[in-house]
């Protein structure tokens, strides 16, 4: 387990850098950049004093080298007149829109989006573990149908469209505002019990919204696997020697039925990820999504770079803890890649 381990920990740093150099590739694709596009307003404007400044960022970050040696001072691979810097050293870059560090202007942005993303899959797991078993230990009953629709409705409808009706109703019919991740006052402050407080009670919401769709289809597929493992042979043999129902279940089918489940660890990050960022900006949330979107609008590439990065981190995490979980769960699963002979 442990040659297993290390042997996955090796794969995860090939995969951020060839998910980095991607990842800088498509920010870089559209045509010029911030600075660039900076640089030709100051000239109309003739402000020589911070026309200096912007040509000594494009010196300083590299942007006036070629794509490839640009690349390598983002990574930390290749020195700039101030020497080696970048992600590797832990410089997150200059977001030149904001005209500070990077890390000055994500501030709590990614813990946020780390809490959000993270009670999304919690969410996803506790609602979907129990009637998933329900739904298939019951098949065909009222409550299965009744949960079966349910989970339809919840695949046909979209994140942002759910969040929309959210709002809507909540500010018709109760006359309340259900925008933002925290009361405003707390936004730029240090974190304490009050701010946490606010947080958890605006967290419930952009909750409930982001995993409705990943609810839906963890129901749907786990409800599938255990009723595949509920019709073998070891099962119908384990009734026929009149093991009680519930320790069948337990032990054997449920356990089996885990692996998919399990395995959509990874698979549900990027959905959550990607579903989280548009309803952030539906919602008003003071997470990576607004901000990713604006810094791609504005092609400020250190700032989307960054927050890309921090998401591609995630998954590549995520994937990893279903790897360690699903090698440790089923024992069928031969860690040294070996084929049974």
């Amino acid at each position: 387990m442990l040659r297993y381990t290390l042997h996955r920990l090796l794969i995860m740093i090939p995969t951020l850098l060839v998910i980095s150099f991607i990842t800088f590739a498509i920010i870089k694709l559209p045509p010029g950049d911030f600075l660039s596009n900076q640089i030709a307003e100051l000239k109309s404007q003739g402000d020589s004093a911070a026309l200096e400044k912007v040509d000594f960022l494009r010196k300083q970050y590299g942007l006036d080298k070629p794509f490839i040696e640009q690349y390598a001072v983002w990574v930390g691979l290749w020195p700039t007149e101030h020497g080696f810097s970048g992600l590797l050293q832990g410089d997150l870059g200059w977001s030149f829109e904001h005209d500070m560090a990077v890390k000055e202007v994500v501030g709590d942005r990614l813990l946020l989006s780390f809490i959000l993303n993270f009670s999304v899959i919690l969410f996803t797991w506790a609602v979907a573990f129990p009637i998933g078993v329900y739904a298939a230990t019951q098949q065909y009953s009222w409550g299965d149908h009744g949960l079966t629709f349910l989970g339809y409705i919840g695949l046909a409808t979209p994140n942002f469209l759910l969040a929309l009706v959210l709002m809507y109703f909540a500010n018709v019919q109760f006359g309340l505002s259900i925008g933002g991740i925290m009361d405003p006052e707390y936004l730029g402050q240090p974190w304490g019990w009050d701010k946490a407080r606010s947080v958890l009670e605006h967290l419930w919401i952009p909750v409930i919204v982001i995993g409705t769709s990943g609810t839906a289809a963890m129901i749907r597929r786990l409800r599938a696997n255990l009723l595949d493992e509920l019709q073998k042979q070891y099962v119908v043999t384990a009734r026929a020697k009149g093991m009680p129902a519930f320790r069948l279940l337990v032990r054997y089918p449920l356990r089996m039925a885990l692996n998919p489940f399990i395995a959509d660890i990874g698979n549900l990050l990027p959905s959550v990820i990607s579903g989280s960022a548009i309803v952030a900006v539906v919602l008003s949330l003071q997470t990576s999504g607004p901000m990713l979107l604006e810094a791609l609008k504005s092609q400020d590439q250190y700032l989307a770079g960054s927050f890309l990065m921090f998401l591609s981190l995630l998954t590549v995490i995520g994937m990893f803890i279903s790897d360690l979980l699903l090698a440790v769960l089923d024992p069928r699963i031969r860690l040294t890649g070996s084929v049974a002979r």
